[in-house]
């Protein structure tokens, strides 16, 4: 069907605000066009994109038709006995999305447990595993502005959906021509009859347990400002601090209460400083000793600290996981708790100080892909194994960590908790997270990392993007004068990682690692540096920037 005849079937379909987009947009064939020109990308992230109207936007429909697909597959798998546990964070759409799944599960015969409120997604991670289902679902678009949502899938292992299953449910996704014909059952006669089921209060006291289980006992006077950013961290991070005995938190007022449309901030995402400044100028006017930021899903954890000259320090996500990791490395150590061969688990993309960071309390460091799913496997390859113990702590420069295989997937709950209880012991000490920060780069040497965007919007920019990839694989790129950068290319499936549009430049001074985002019409740029100084690490970083910056550009 082409794309005038979709626009026309769906105006006739569609009913209250979808029809009335659909109608705005008639005669705008640039706009009718990026809503249908394609079926919204199903991969191992699930479905994310823009809220509204067309097979390219996250709506019901599009909903509905993955959750057929999903349910078929869960059915191929796990037979009558097919369960999957639901979720959703306080995005616009996210309670209708949720409920939509649930009754297309129930009428497909996949027994459905999910939370009645907005949870964080490490919750919906747990209940997977807790309830021992063959699948997850959380609604929600993670850090993006307020226009997008999404639906992430997870495996029976708690981890988002390995490439193989994507590939295996979005074939039975395309098996479902027609978004309008999928069924769906009624949600209160679901609920009535059992096939549906609101997870109990038993399960969240068992996340809990197990998130307090991670602890690392240190206390103090702390007093705390913290954000959920109108997002599903708000009770969950303020239960398990109150738990730990920090009991001065302050919260920001117009970020506490649920709200899709993020008033406050365009991005609701901890990495940047414009989603921190409401909590950071309460922090400068409560005295506070820490800021604390978790995303709308509650997965990321951002934070800001006092500089020392009446204003606060962002702390970025992988400074945060060097901190977290030679703490809680420590802290071990000291209690001698630290397992034989401990390993620490990063990405490709995350700063390369863990690699001597660790080594000097004698773990390896093992590099996987971007996307936390991968940190998540190796957890489960390490307790098929059965040295599940010895994996002592993950993180992912995008503000991501984890200390223990309780849950697959990132989680801001724990990260908060830990943060606070390593503030409160530096505190003690006389220092802050800057002075210990300070230490450990005269110690290991100055590392820089920084992060660059490149936007490419709809069909012509998915092709321009896709080809400065494939040109940087054709030609590569000099970093430095005189050197020649060994060259990684991922596509192909190497160093025992699946195969990933990713490149890698690695020379004696940078390492530059370009791929596309998996999520939004973005490239994405790391570069990490390594000099004597801050200032040299920071100049080197900003250079190989321009660089690559100049050959995407050019």
């Amino acid at each position: 069907m082409d794309i005038k005849n979709l626009y026309e079937r769906w105006l006739s379909e569609c009913s209250g605000a979808l029809k009335d987009e659909l109608l705005a947009v008639a005669g705008d064939d640039a706009q009718i066009e990026d809503r249908f020109y394609k079926n919204l990308e199903f991969g191992t992230g699930g479905l994310r994109g823009k809220l509204g109207a067309g097979t390219n936007r996250m709506n019901i429909y599009t909903v509905r038709r993955a959750s057929a697909g999903l349910a078929d597959y869960l059915l191929a798998e796990f037979g009558a006995s097919a369960s999957v546990a639901i979720a959703h964070d306080s995005r616009n759409g996210s309670v209708e999305f949720s409920r939509e799944a649930a009754c297309v599960f129930a009428a497909k015969g996949v027994r459905v447990f999910m939370y009645s409120e907005l949870m964080p997604t490490p919750m919906l991670s747990f209940a997977v595993r807790e309830l021992k289902c063959g699948g997850g679902v959380v609604v929600t678009a993670s850090h993006n502005p307020a226009v997008y949502n999404g639906y992430k899938v997870y495996g029976p292992d708690g981890c988002q959906i390995t490439n193989a299953a994507a590939d295996a449910i979005y074939a039975r996704i395309c098996e479902y021509d027609d978004p309008f014909a999928v069924p769906a059952a009624n949600f209160d006669s679901a609920l009535a009859e059992g096939k549906i089921t609101f997870i109990g209060e038993d399960v969240i006291k068992a996340y809990d347990d197990a998130v307090f289980a991670c602890s690392t006992g240190e206390n103090g006077a702390l007093k705390i400002v913290y954000t959920p950013l109108n997002g599903a961290g708000n009770k969950p991070v303020r239960r398990v601090l109150a738990r730990a005995g920090f009991g001065d938190v302050s919260v920001v007022p117009e970020q506490e209460n649920p709200d899709g449309d993020f008033p406050t901030c365009t991005y609701p995402n901890p990495e940047e400083a414009a989603a921190l400044s409401l909590a950071v100028e309460k922090a400068k006017r409560e005295g506070a000793d820490l800021v604390l930021a978790t995303d709308p899903d509650s997965d990321r954890v951002g934070s800001a600290v006092p500089d020392g000259k009446g204003g606060f320090a962002l702390i970025n996500g992988n400074q945060m996981g060097i901190l977290l990791l030679d703490y809680i490395l420590s802290r071990r150590e000291a209690k001698g708790t630290l397992p034989a061969r401990p390993e620490v688990v990063t990405t490709i993309v995350s700063t390369p100080m863990a690699q001597v960071v660790a080594a000097d309390h004698g773990a390896t460091v093992k590099e996987l892909l971007t996307g936390f799913k991968y940190i998540g496997e190796e957890i489960g390859r390490l307790e098929a194994a059965g040295e599940g113990d010895r994996y002592v702590f993950g993180f992912e420069e995008s503000y991501g960590y984890l200390p223990g295989g309780y849950v697959r997937d990132k989680d801001a709950v724990v990260a908060s908790l830990l943060i606070c209880e390593m503030t409160a012991f530096y505190k003690r000490q006389g220092k802050s997270l800057l002075d210990r920060l300070a230490e450990l780069y005269a110690k290991y040497g100055f590392y820089r990392e920084t992060l660059k965007t490149f936007v490419f919007e709809g069909a012509s920019g998915k092709a321009q993007m896709d080809a400065i990839i494939a040109r940087l694989a054709r030609e590569g790129i000099t970093l430095h004068e005189g050197e020649t950068p060994l060259a990684k290319d991922y596509s192909g499936g190497i160093e025992g990682l699946p195969p990933s549009k990713v490149l890698s430049f690695t020379d004696s001074k940078a390492r530059l690692t370009v791929r596309p985002s998996g999520t939004e019409p973005k490239l994405k740029v790391y570069v990490s540096a390594k000099a004597p100084t801050a200032e040299a690490a920071d100049a080197e970083a900003q250079g190989v920037l321009a660089k690559v910056a100049a050959f995407i550009t050019n």
